[in-house]
């Protein structure tokens, strides 16, 4: 497994619209795999393809890390008991096929927008169909932080951020932050 590169806002690869995947073959398996890995070396619970650079409809997540590992040192969260505490969930080509008009909030935060968190309003609940690790057809009936991440992530691949929920103002505001972050890491050389 690889650990990916995850771009950051602003970059226009994070809003195109990812293609569907025709096949779940072993480079699709391979993408997930390395998803994974990225994904539990950041501090976050939910990864889309398009955030490496991939614009096919796959997302991998695993809220379990949401209780046990967020904010935990590395070396403590791949023991052995953390590693079993685990619960990794592959959707290739996930749509929504229901939501609950009931709507609850949560302060999301992002990979692709680091250290930038906003209360946005989704469905407290949703049905998603989609094709799990083996190219298998399954649905979930979603609610709470598990359906918050499901849609958060289907609207990376529609090249959807959570800012773009949020008043022009505040999103500018980000926007400009990220902006200046990546241009304050920029490496440096003098000849």
């Amino acid at each position: 497994m690889t650990i990916r590169k995850i771009l950051t806002e602003p970059n226009k690869i994070l809003r195109e619209k990812s293609l569907r995947v025709e096949n779940v073959n072993k480079d699709i398996q391979q993408l997930m795999g390395d998803m994974l890995e990225t994904l539990y070396d950041a501090p976050g619970i939910g990864l889309a393809a398009i955030q490496v650079g991939v614009a096919k409809r796959v997302i991998v997540m695993d809220i379990n890390r949401s209780r046990n590992d967020i904010g935990r040192d590395k070396e403590d969260i791949n023991k052995k008991e953390d590693r079993e505490s685990k619960k990794p969930m592959y959707f290739v080509n996930p749509e929504i096929i229901w939501k609950s008009e009931d709507k609850f909030s949560y302060e999301e935060g992002c990979l692709s927008l680091p250290n930038q968190f906003a209360e946005i309003d989704r469905p407290k609940q949703c049905h998603v169909k989609y094709l799990d690790y083996n190219g298998h057809p399954q649905e979930l009936r979603a609610d709470g932080l598990l359906a918050t991440c499901i849609q958060h992530e289907i609207d990376h691949l529609e090249g959807i951020l959570f800012i773009d929920y949020l008043s022009k103002l505040k999103k500018e505001m980000i926007i400009k932050k990220l902006s200046k972050q990546t241009k304050d890491n920029i490496e440096r050389i003098v000849v």
